[in-house]
């Protein structure tokens, strides 16, 4: 009885200390991973939270760039990182839920190696056909897919890709047979469709957007469950009747596991404030990117389903990683 008294004691000695440490919580500097290179979309969301972030708590955020094997390199030393609350790290879908079935040994397991803090945002992906495809809408580019099967060829970044997963989900459920064509990275994708060597892609809308403007490349559908304010006019693949055609590119925030509870509330806090600040979404909309902000569970709650979704998708695809 005295041992368990003394260890009463002490964990609520403890656990004062940590909400007390949550008060004065950050008082150096807070370490952001980014886990691709500098410039890419992931860095660039990271700058713009962290800049925020910095000016409303008043210490240094600092960025720091961890890429390699897709994203998991960076999200793994966030795993690893100490659980003191200077450590976050932005990631992805594709760290956070499509390289479990894509990589045997990503070093982590998303749904407990990590504290989710946030959904910082979310990226739809736009639908796009080259000039010398006659399909104007969805529903066009679907019967001139059934009419002329594995005649039409799409791109992607590469295997296992959100616009690669995107593909196949159009492929599934709007019952057509399309050729996937993968390429190392989103510009020689859009390069080729431009030349007309591919009909076809998904990408992050930020990408695509600029060629659509300019009448090179035709828009036929977002795949989201919702519009995008940077095309309002366009019709979602949900409300073209193929609901389950949504590949929303998304960015989270998380922490290594063992953070305390009183520090991952406060660094809620902090990223929710930064997030809804209005020049935050100003700055993140020129992303294509929609402020999600949500609460831990619920951000854990998505990783899972996400997980579920996307194995479901490469296993029925027989998608292979490089």
């Amino acid at each position: 009885m005295h041992f368990l008294v003394r260890g009463l004691v002490l964990a609520a000695a403890l656990g004062g200390a940590t909400a007390a440490s949550a008060q004065t919580f950050p008082n150096k500097p807070i370490r952001f991973i980014a886990p691709f290179a500098a410039g890419g979309p992931a860095d660039t969301i990271a700058r713009v939270i962290a800049e925020k972030m910095q000016a409303n708590v008043g210490q240094p955020v600092v960025i720091d760039n961890r890429a390699g094997a897709g994203g998991a390199v960076g999200t793994r030393a966030v795993a690893q990182a100490d659980p003191d609350g200077y450590t976050i790290g932005i990631s992805t879908a594709g760290a956070l839920a499509i390289s479990v079935s894509m990589q045997e040994a990503i070093g982590y397991d998303p749904r407990k190696d990590l504290r989710a803090l946030t959904l910082a945002a979310s990226v739809p992906e736009l639908l796009v056909v080259g000039k010398a495809v006659p399909a104007k809408t969805l529903p066009e580019l679907i019967a001139l897919a059934k009419a002329k099967p594995n005649t039409l060829n799409f791109a992607s970044s590469g295997p296992g890709s959100m616009p690669h997963l995107a593909g196949e989900l159009l492929k599934q459920y709007g019952k057509i047979e399309m050729t996937h064509v993968p390429y190392r990275g989103a510009a020689p994708a859009v390069n080729d469709l431009l030349s007309g060597q591919v009909d076809l892609m998904f990408m992050d809308i930020a990408v695509l957007l600029p060629h659509v403007q300019a009448g090179t490349m035709r828009a036929v559908a977002i795949g989201s469950a919702k519009r995008s304010p940077s095309l309002p006019d366009l019709q979602t693949t949900a409300e073209l009747g193929l609901p389950q055609v949504v590949a929303d590119n998304w960015y989270g925030i998380v922490a290594p596991p063992a953070t305390p509870q009183p520090i991952v509330d406060r660094l809620h806090a902090i990223l929710v404030e930064a997030l809804n600040a209005p020049e935050t979404k100003e700055k993140l909309g020129l992303q294509g990117a929609i402020v999600v902000a949500n609460k831990p569970d619920e951000f854990a709650a998505y990783i899972r389903s996400e997980i579920d979704k996307w194995a479901e998708v490469v296993k029925s695809a027989g998608v292979k990683a490089n």
